[in-house]
């Protein structure tokens, strides 16, 4: 029996004061011991580099980033991930969503991912709401940094539970 395959990729412009969280937390994870078969990354605001990175085959996918669903700041969430199937959108919405090359969001980085068939099954977001993420300035706000640690914890819940629910599916096969 083998555990799963587990991406956790920190995303954000660390120049746009809280946008920077998901670096943040990653760059944390970095210093702690994982279980193995969970690998972490930084792709910062360059949504491509989040495919590329999912070429490498994982079962499991944890976006860390800044997500403003209008909660106090500092709070974390976790979030599953939906993602858009652009094969069902008409050809111009997809050209619209789609014609930033560098995939800037981390939404259409997950939609291209899916579309080149490299999206794990089960992807979710560790999320915090960020105070500001517009304003121009390195470093996070005292709500945001204060969440970083629990943020930390999420993840690491997640993993494990993703690390199971992919090595119980791989056994069922």
């Amino acid at each position: 029996m083998t555990a799963g395959r587990v991406l956790v990729v920190g995303v954000g412009n660390v120049l746009h004061g809280d946008d920077g969280f998901g670096v943040e937390v990653v760059k944390r994870l970095g210093e702690r011991r994982l279980p193995p078969g969970v690998d972490v990354a930084e792709t910062g605001i360059g949504g491509i580099h989040l495919v590329h990175e999912l070429m490498a085959g994982y079962d499991a996918l944890v976006v860390v980033d800044a997500v403003d669903r209008d909660r106090p700041p500092g709070t974390v969430m976790v979030i599953d991930a939906e993602v858009i199937d652009v094969g069902e959108l008409p050809v111009d919405e997809r050209h619209d969503l789609l014609a930033d090359m560098h995939l800037a969001t981390p939404e259409r980085a997950l939609m291209v991912a899916e579309a080149a068939g490299v999206l794990p099954e089960r992807t979710v977001i560790v999320g915090c709401q960020p105070a500001e993420v517009d304003a121009l300035g390195i470093g996070l706000s005292p709500e945001v940094t204060r969440a970083v640690d629990d943020a930390v914890t999420e993840v690491e819940r997640c993993v494990q539970e993703l690390a199971l629910e992919a090595e119980r599916s791989g056994s069922d096969s």
